[in-house]
């Protein structure tokens, strides 16, 4: 990603800031494991999109004076001995060329930084991303120097970035949304090396070592969630990913799963059956996903507000239901359809914004994910595609792969033979 990408994001953050203010955005650090083991780390979603940094501890700093901006990165300071046990950290000639902020200063100087900023200027706010989820929500950097602000300069205001740098993620740029299709593009890869794989009696781990292979020989290290791979029965449990089942003959095999490429996130579902063939009751369900599928994508477009594509799918699929003789009564159907259809789609894979309760608009990116869960049959399906909100309707990210049930069983007939 250019740097001219976060100069654009930063700009359009600076719009929304009064004068006389700071805005802090912090990196993150590892989580401890333990012992002396850490969990890997990955960069606030929020402070990557305003500087392109993917280092833990770093600190980006901005000020707003009479409508000027003055931006600085604080880095680590390098250190030959620790370079030799986990490499080098970020030099300022690389923060400043994937950034774009030219003054770059060391983090072990970011205290008498604040302490200068406060002795001799007037601040009036202070802006930090204040991500909670919930009351029990581990405090995070920015939260503990909101908390400590609140009491050394009372004076303040303290804003929440949160929500706002959320609301600007929702709409893509143009690169960003290359990057999605990409993503998209090699999820696609590893569920076709699944299926050229997949025969009864394997475990569930095994299939997921084709896609996790794909991925890995295309130079993607991270998943954009961890992988449900899910056989039979498994597959009626929504976010089951244990993953430790046995495929048998005769099963349904639910996958729904992503590649993480550039910190932007692929997420397709897939269903197929372990044997390469489907049974009629097989068949008779996935063909009303699929339609369901198929008809959420053609109402995607501008104006059409979340709520509405799940009042479409619940609706679908009533009467589809009552059609069969699975449901017997409307209200009966939320016992095989217990999930939304949609969620928006970016750096992280329930993407962030408030967009649920408002219309779509050009530019975002969202997932469209019906699927039916019969757990008295062993029959779970989902099948899940990546769609783009264009001017003047959508754009599926998510192609290549092999969809009805007669594309699915000669695609593996092909490469079973």
């Amino acid at each position: 990603m250019d740097q001219r990408f976060f100069a654009r994001n930063r700009r359009k953050l600076y719009q929304k800031m009064e004068d006389q203010s700071l805005i802090l955005l912090y990196a993150g650090e590892a989580a401890h494991q333990s012992a002396d083991e850490s969990y890997p780390f990955y960069p606030n979603r929020n402070f990557y999109y305003m500087t392109g940094i993917a280092e833990a501890k770093v600190i980006f700093a901005a000020e707003k004076f009479n409508g000027e901006i003055k931006e600085t990165l604080f880095i680590q300071r390098a250190d030959p001995w620790m370079a030799r046990w986990v490499g080098e950290t970020i030099t300022p000639d690389q923060a400043q060329e994937v950034s774009g902020v030219q003054s770059i200063e060391l983090l072990d100087t970011f205290d008498s930084y604040i302490r200068g900023q406060f002795d001799s200027r007037v601040y009036k706010h202070l802006y930090l991303d204040l991500e909670a989820k919930s009351w029990e929500f581990t405090a995070k950097p920015a939260n503990k120097f909101a908390a400590e602000a609140a009491v050394v300069y009372p004076y303040l205001t303290i804003h929440n970035l949160y929500p706002v740098i959320s609301n600007i993620r929702v709409i893509k740029e143009p690169e960003e949304i290359e990057i999605i299709r990409e993503a998209g593009k090699i999820t696609a890869d590893g569920i076709k090396n699944v299926l050229r794989h997949a025969k009864p009696g394997m475990r569930e781990y095994e299939l997921e070592a084709y896609f996790n292979f794909t991925l890995k020989s295309q130079g993607v290290t991270e998943f954009a969630f961890p992988t449900i791979l899910a056989s039979g029965f498994n597959g009626t449990v929504l976010h089951y990913s244990a993953n430790t089942g046995t495929a048998h003959d005769g099963d349904l095999v639910l996958l729904d799963l992503g590649a993480q490429h550039q910190f932007y996130n692929g997420d397709i579902s897939y269903t197929f059956p372990v044997n390469g063939q489907f049974t009629a009751r097989q068949k008779t369900i996935y063909d009303i996903v699929l339609r369901c599928n198929q008809a959420v994508t053609n109402k995607i477009k501008p104006g059409v507000a979340f709520k509405e594509l799940n009042a479409f799918t619940i609706q679908f699929y009533t009467e589809e239901l009552l059609k069969i003789g699975l449901i017997e009564k409307p209200e009966e159907i939320r016992k095989y359809y217990f999930h939304g259809v949609s969620h928006s789609l970016g750096l992280d894979t329930h993407d962030v914004g408030n967009y649920r309760d408002i219309a779509l608009t050009p530019g975002e990116v969202i997932t469209n994910e019906p699927g039916l869960y019969i757990p008295e049959e062993g029959i779970g399906i989902r099948i899940e595609d990546d769609i783009l909100v264009t001017d003047s309707g959508h754009d599926v990210l998510t192609t290549g792969l092999p969809r009805t049930t007669d594309e699915i069983e000669a695609y593996m007939a092909e490469h079973h033979a």
